[in-house]
């Protein structure tokens, strides 16, 4: 904790969060100028015309305050690399809306470059199913890390149906790291997800003001819910493997629990009517809440809620040591009931 307290690491967290506050605040008028605007429209609830700048105002405020770090850099060169990629295909898909194909392509080359060159590969998923067996991936290692990671930016651009919904959820899952991180020794990874903290914590106070007119006055965008999912799956990854781990890789599991099911829920569910997996409805949790009577600020706490509740089961299993395959098993039953509680919503609707 004592490098949470150094001034020099404070000065950069305020550096880092004052950055996004300026961006967010002087690049709304240049959205609007660009047409970078989310517009409502059947599944969007919003009113008016609300900015898309969310995400580049995150990357950049995020990218200068690991650079007022005293740390390492070259160890993130496929960190940013990776994200400069994602971030700019997002911006392009929320100017223009770019099919799915291209979307696919974009994120596996920075998936690639993550686990290729930035070396963050899913090696083994641990004593997942027995405590006397690793499940090892082998040859499988790279292709199943870029299918995980891009599951990972996937489910949190499913989230984003809510107002604060996908900066919230994140912000649990790099506050369940950074508390693991604090255990673990691994001040480096502490101190960067301590910054990804900070400017969350900007974008959320934009994403969830009102002004006179609308109750919303930037949204992330594609190009920050994409950015945000690269960086969540990085950490998630790299914090799981290797001899020196700081968590097993079923306590990932747990902090992105909220994603992870919802995203799963959906897939099974088009596919089983012969939809693309990634096709739009108002299938959501988010939507049967709405029309279950709640309004978005308390589908926000429910849904947030449930991801705090979650993320804090895997910290209090990491903690007492709860052997991997009963946390593995747990988290398949919580799927299970959550199976059953979406089927209900989804009838009652």
């Amino acid at each position: 904790l004592e490098h949470l307290m150094d001034l020099d690491y404070i000065g950069s967290l305020l550096a880092g969060f004052c950055l996004a506050v300026f961006l967010l605040y002087i690049l709304r008028p240049v959205a609007a100028h660009i047409n970078l605007v989310d517009e409502p429209g059947e599944r969007k609830l919003h009113e008016g015309a609300v900015p898309l700048i969310g995400g580049i105002a995150i990357f950049v405020a995020f990218s200068f305050a690991i650079l007022t770090i005293d740390s390492p850099i070259s160890s993130l060169r496929a960190f940013f690399a990776g994200s400069l990629i994602l971030m700019f295909t997002g911006v392009l898909d929320d100017l223009h809306e770019l099919s799915a194909g291209k979307r696919f392509i974009a994120q596996i080359i920075a998936t690639t470059i993550m686990a290729a060159w930035g070396g963050v590969v899913l090696n083994d998923f641990g004593y997942l199913v027995s405590t006397g067996f690793v499940f090892e991936l082998g040859w499988l290692a790279v292709p199943v890390t870029v299918f995980a990671a891009i599951g990972v930016i996937n489910a949190l651009n499913m989230l984003d149906g809510v107002d604060g919904l996908a900066g919230f959820v994140s912000l649990v899952c790099v506050l369940g790291m950074m508390i693991i991180c604090i255990t673990s020794g691994q001040t480096h990874t502490l101190m960067v997800l301590g910054l990804l903290a900070a400017v969350l914590i900007a974008f959320l106070i934009f994403n969830l003001n009102c002004d006179h007119r609308n109750c919303t006055l930037v949204f992330m965008g594609d190009s920050g819910s994409m950015f945000l999912g690269f960086v969540l799956s990085w950490f998630l990854i790299s914090l799981s493997q290797g001899d020196a781990r700081a968590m097993s890789p079923v306590i990932a599991l747990w902090l992105f629990a909220v994603p992870l099911i919802e995203t799963l829920t959906m897939i099974i569910n088009r596919v089983r009517q012969g939809r693309s997996p990634f096709s739009a409805d108002r299938e959501h949790l988010h939507h049967m809440l709405e029309e279950a009577g709640l309004g978005k600020r308390m589908i926000l706490v429910v849904i947030v809620g449930a991801s705090l509740l979650l993320a804090s089961i895997g910290l209090a299993g990491h903690y007492f040591q709860v052997p991997e395959p009963v946390m593995f098993y747990a988290f398949l039953a919580v799927f299970g009931g959550y199976l059953v509680v979406w089927k209900k919503l989804r009838v009652k609707d």
